[in-house]
């Protein structure tokens, strides 16, 4: 059974650890103490609050996608050189990073501060887990 601090699901979550221990507090996020007293969550409870509570920030578009995964963020840089592009776009906590042609990042008139959405087909998401010895 994999579990976090509250500090480490505070984190996962993008608030502070004072919003985790109120949520706590509150009932609405199952926890325990652990033997040194810090707040300990279970991952599957986690993974289930943060499913119900995800909001996606929405972007006003005509575009219609057949992704899934669309992440509104500003582009943060630019990188062009003669043939390619490398453009990188913050999306909430995420940095994202896209390799381009140049014609196409020009052709978007992609610069540092336009908002831009970053989306991700699942067919090319990589997943990776780490060993928790918890």
């Amino acid at each position: 059974m994999t579990q976090f601090r509250a500090t480490e699901a505070a984190a996962l979550l993008g608030v502070s650890d004072d919003t985790i221990r109120r949520w706590i507090d509150a009932g609405r996020l199952p926890a325990v103490r652990d033997g040194a007293g810090r707040w300990v969550l279970v991952g599957r409870d986690l993974a289930e609050f943060a499913r119900e509570h995800a909001t996606t920030p929405q972007v006003e578009s005509d575009v219609r996608s057949s992704s899934r995964n669309r992440m509104p963020g500003l582009v943060t840089r630019v990188v062009r050189d003669g043939v390619m592009a490398q453009v990188e776009i913050q999306a909430g906590p995420f940095r994202l990073v896209s390799l381009m042609t140049r014609e196409a990042a020009d052709e978007l008139g992609l610069e540092p501060g336009v908002l831009a959405v970053a989306s991700v087909k699942s067919t090319n998401v990589v997943v990776e887990t780490t060993r928790r010895a918890r």
